[in-house]
C-alpha cells in the first residue's frame, strides 16, 4: 500500500493514513474485503510507530470503513447502503462548509465545488475499476 506521508504537515500522520485510506475506498482503489496489510507491516512500510498505524486503522474501524480484528486481519468493509452517512461524516461535512460560507464563497460556487469534487470521484473509481 503506497502511502504519501507528510511528516511536516499539520495534519497528524495517523490522520493522513486514515484520509488517504478513506479516499483510496471511495475512488475504487481498495474494494470491499480487501485486505490492508497488518499494523506492523504499515508501520515498517511508512517509517512510523507502530502506535500511529494502530491508531489510523482504529478511527477506521471505528467509522466503519474497515473491519477486523488482532487474528483475522484488517478488511475494507463493506458499504453499508441503508445506514447512510455516520454523524462524524456529516458533521465534518457541516464544518468543511462553514468554512466556505464564512470565508465569503456564494451558494451557487459552494454546490458547483461539490458537484466537481464529486464528479472527479466518480471519474477516478470508474477508472480504478476497469
Amino acid at each position: 500500500m503506497l502511502l504519501e506521508l507528510d511528516f511536516s504537515d499539520a495534519i497528524p500522520v495517523y490522520r493522513q493514513i486514515r484520509n488517504q485510506i478513506v479516499r483510496a475506498i471511495a475512488e475504487g482503489g481498495l474494494a470491499p474485503g480487501e485486505r490492508l496489510p497488518t499494523v506492523r507491516a504499515l508501520a515498517s512500510e511508512c517509517g512510523i510507530n507502530v502506535m500511529t498505524a494502530s491508531k489510523a486503522y482504529q478511527l477506521l474501524k471505528q467509522e466503519g470503513h474497515v473491519r477486523g480484528d488482532r487474528r483475522g486481519g484488517t478488511f475494507v468493509a463493506e458499504p453499508d447502503a441503508g445506514s447512510g452517512p455516520s454523524p462524524g461524516a456529516v458533521e465534518a461535512l457541516r464544518l468543511q462548509l462553514d468554512e466556505l460560507v464564512a470565508g465569503g464563497m456564494p451558494r451557487e460556487e459552494v454546490l458547483a465545488l461539490c458537484g466537481r469534487l464529486l464528479d472527479g470521484v466518480r471519474s477516478r473509481r470508474e477508472r480504478g475499476l476497469r
